[in-house]
């Protein structure tokens, strides 16, 4: 069984860790080859570590800028598949440019592989654009199955489309193991410190994080890890609002370490699929405090900390909450990193290749 991962690179993001995760497992089960294809082929931390991981990786663009959108979306992309396409078993895609691709490409040069796409968040702001229904219906009709990453995520698709399409939920994971660790003592501390790993991009909700800030004493500190589109934008907010006490980390490949040295972990977004990150932040040990918004709700209800969506306020009590009262902290960060064992990647890979096998 020969199965190719498209993507559009390996930059900072759920669906990028999930291929470094995700893939030498798949690998290490008898009779299957996976290869991975970038649409950006341009060097990253992710990328390297799935090099040093033995999984072989194609590129159809060398590129020395993350942001190069171009490079993603231009559409010579779909006749540099032709030759990829036509060698596999499945090819199974992730993000936009590529689901769209693919299926052009296997319409145009003809290839007996079977589509398979994960859909990664429970929207996008593709469903906002009406006169895209017909091409978004047409898309998801090509696929043999649609992975979607949580209930909700398929909850959302199913509205969506209206109408019969083949998906089932296999829910995201992450190497439980890289992330426990013993939860923290706050007992006697004054000094804290706010970490939010995530890409900077229009789904995080970076700004209310920034709001919270203004509202804590200055003896906590925020770090930000990650970069992306959004991320000029955030420090330009930041510096709007007096803020010294921030810190923007950009793409690191110490996230253990980094979380290792927090406080309290925080996911403001607008909205998600299945965020890995705040599964990693739920295992190490540390509370976790997430919007109350799709994709997160699922995870979190429960276990850490829900905030309404764009609520400073209810924000920056939260975190006040968990800093100022050492047993109600221990509570929180302990009931995470046991919800977060539910979500192993162990599980999910079984899960794809379990997937794979009916398909053919």
């Amino acid at each position: 069984m020969r199965i190719l991962h498209v993507i559009t690179s390996l930059d900072t993001g759920g669906a990028e860790r999930l291929m470094v995760d995700m893939l030498p497992l798949l690998q290490q089960i008898d009779g299957i080859g996976v290869e991975l294809l970038l649409f950006n082929g341009v060097e990253t931390p992710f990328k390297k570590e799935l090099i040093c991981k033995g999984v072989k990786i194609y590129q159809l663009n060398e590129v020395a800028d993350l942001q190069n959108r171009w490079c993603i979306y231009n559409p010579v992309n779909i006749c540099k598949l032709r030759k990829f396409i036509k060698q596999y078993d499945i090819v199974h895609t992730h993000n936009t440019a590529c689901q769209y691709y693919v299926p052009i490409a296997k319409c145009l040069f003809g290839t007996s592989a079977i589509l398979v796409t994960t859909e990664h968040s429970s929207t996008n702001r593709r469903r906002t654009k009406q006169w895209l229904r017909t091409a978004e219906k047409w898309m998801y009709r090509q696929y043999a199955k649609i992975i979607c990453i949580s209930d909700q995520t398929r909850d959302n698709l199913d509205r969506y489309l209206g109408e019969s399409h083949s998906s089932t939920t296999i829910y995201n994971g992450v190497d439980i193991s890289r992330f426990l660790g013993p939860v923290k003592d706050i007992s006697g501390q004054n000094q804290f410190v706010i970490s939010m790993v995530s890409a900077f991009r229009e789904q995080k909700d970076h700004e209310t994080l920034l709001k919270a800030m203004t509202l804590l004493p200055n003896n906590y500190h925020l770090q930000l890890v990650g970069r992306g589109r959004t991320e000029q934008k955030t420090k330009e907010q930041c510096n709007e609002l007096g803020l010294s006490n921030v810190s923007f980390m950009g793409m690191r490949s110490d996230v253990v370490d980094i979380l290792n040295g927090t406080d309290v972990i925080v996911l403001s977004s607008h909205w998600e699929g299945l965020s890995l990150s705040s599964i990693e932040g739920m295992a190490s040990g540390r509370p976790f405090v997430a919007s109350d918004v799709d994709g997160l709700r699922e995870i979190v209800s429960g276990a850490g900390v829900l905030f309404p969506h764009g609520d400073e306020k209810a924000l920056a009590s939260a975190i006040r909450e968990l800093c100022e009262n050492p047993t109600y902290y221990k509570q929180v960060a302990q009931s995470c990193q046991e919800r977060a064992k539910n979500y192993d990647i162990t599980k999910m890979a079984q899960a794809y290749y379990e997937l794979y096998e009916s398909l053919l």
